[in-house]
């Protein structure tokens, strides 16, 4: 057993609301320095620089988990994890379908920057990925476990994309054992609520800028042995879906 300091919930260039300076490289190296361990790329609606992460993160030694930020159609935001790039691309090809057909426009929302580990440009993706897709959020969960993946209800103390805020409590179903705060003060006085008894809580950066990503002050302990980082992802996913209704 080790307990590993993780951020689970970063953005890259790829997500239009994040730094151009967020390639993959470069969350790679400052996670590093943070003193991170587990790091998970979690891009609005998209997967399509995971490859690259991974890449960059094992030439630093990190743990990369391949993610997605999804925004469902109740505009929930909802951070989808996967044990494997392959199960995270053929998720993100679900997903794609599943997008509403609006043009992204770089000088109005960012670029959408799809590189590769060294930071060179392999493209730019088209539709404007921070809309909400058709997805309801029951749908969207049953998608994620049937890729083999696990979710959670991301910042649930924002006002913005919450699922607190949007529904105005946790739904019955689909259960949700873990949730999200962000590294925002204040943000652990939900810890205490009798009604979120027995939930897990994470706290992530949801970082679009280098300087927000966290820095190795909140761990995870997962059965890691024999040593391997699939071994680490799988003990995450597995951790995570305790308690999921299949």
């Amino acid at each position: 057993m080790t307990a590993y300091r993780y951020d689970l919930h970063l953005h890259s260039c790829l997500s239009p609301c994040a730094d151009d300076d967020m390639t993959p490289a470069n969350i790679a190296g400052m996670a590093m320095l943070n003193g991170l361990t587990l790091v998970a790329l979690t891009d609005h609606n998209s997967c399509k620089n995971c490859p690259a992460f991974f890449e960059a993160c094992r030439r630093h030694g990190l743990v990369p988990v391949p993610g997605m930020e999804l925004n469902t159609a109740e505009e929930i935001h909802l951070v989808c994890l996967f044990p494997t790039l392959e199960a995270a691309l053929s998720f993100d090809a679900g997903v794609e379908r599943r997008l509403l057909p609006v043009r992204n426009d770089p000088a109005v929302f960012g670029n959408q920057r799809i590189v590769d580990a060294e930071d060179r440009l392999l493209g730019e993706t088209e539709q404007l990925l921070i809309m909400a897709t058709t997805l309801p959020l029951e749908e969207a969960a049953a998608l994620c476990l049937a890729h083999g993946g696990a979710c959670f209800p991301a910042h649930i103390d924002r006002p913005a994309n919450g699922i607190l805020a949007v529904l105005g409590s946790l739904p019955e179903r689909p259960a949700f054992p873990t949730l999200e705060l962000s590294l925002a003060a204040g943000a652990e006085a939900l810890l205490h609520k009798p009604e979120y008894a027995g939930r897990r809580f994470l706290r992530s950066s949801d970082a679009h800028h280098l300087w927000d990503i966290s820095e190795g002050a909140h761990t995870i302990v997962l059965d890691d042995e024999p040593y391997s980082a699939q071994r680490v992802r799988e003990a995450l996913i597995t951790l995570l879906r305790e308690g999921m209704q299949e």
